[in-house]
């Protein structure tokens, strides 16, 4: 499978930054590189642990922002602040807060198909 990007504008106190984001089905969080949460002038609320594909650990500060995806509209999610060398990602979490998955075929983003199931009650 090739690599995913979708473009994304991601926004905090009146600031914005366009960008385009690697879609990562393997990542928990979405993950912004330093350059642009420091534009942002986001403030790390926690840290976390992150285990790497290669079995390593790695601890990163969380914030929050706004991630707009164009044609999806905008969510409040998690972010990883990110360093240098880290990548800008679209993680699991922002993508089922904007109700998507990634379709590995297509390659593209698609609605999620969510099945609500409810109680029927006789009376």
């Amino acid at each position: 499978m090739g690599l995913v990007y979708v473009d994304a504008v991601v926004k905090k106190g009146g600031k914005s930054v366009v960008l385009r984001l690697l879609v990562d089905s393997g990542a928990t969080y979405t993950v912004l590189k330093k350059d642009v949460w420091t534009i942002l002038g986001l403030e790390p609320l926690g840290e976390i642990d992150l285990i790497l594909a290669d079995g390593t650990t790695i601890t990163r500060k969380v914030s929050e922002a706004i991630i707009e995806l164009p044609g999806y509209g905008e969510r409040h999610t998690p972010v990883v602040l990110g360093e240098e060398e880290d990548e800008n990602l679209l993680g699991i979490v922002t993508l089922e807060i904007f109700g998507l998955i990634l379709d590995p075929l297509k390659r593209t983003l698609k609605p999620i198909r969510a099945i609500l199931k409810t109680e029927h009650h006789s009376g």
